[in-house]
């Protein structure tokens, strides 16, 4: 069974340049789906680093003037 998903054009160009050479449209769906299982929400807690990356950011945007 096959299914249409309708896309920007935008958005398919972005698609466009993470589609391996020999990947079908459905496996690379079907890759980006499962690298997403993959993220463990939630690692960092308990162990500071979370803060310590926002700090970071912040920092970086002060020193951009943002």
């Amino acid at each position: 069974m096959s299914s249409t998903i309708r896309v920007s054009d935008d958005t398919k160009d972005k698609l466009r340049h993470l589609k391996r050479e020999d990947e079908t449209w459905d496996e690379l769906l079907d890759r980006l789906a499962n690298e997403s299982r993959s993220m463990n929400p939630g690692a960092w807690e308990g162990t500071g680093k979370a803060e310590k990356a926002r700090e970071a950011i912040k920092r970086s945007r002060e020193s951009f003037g943002r």
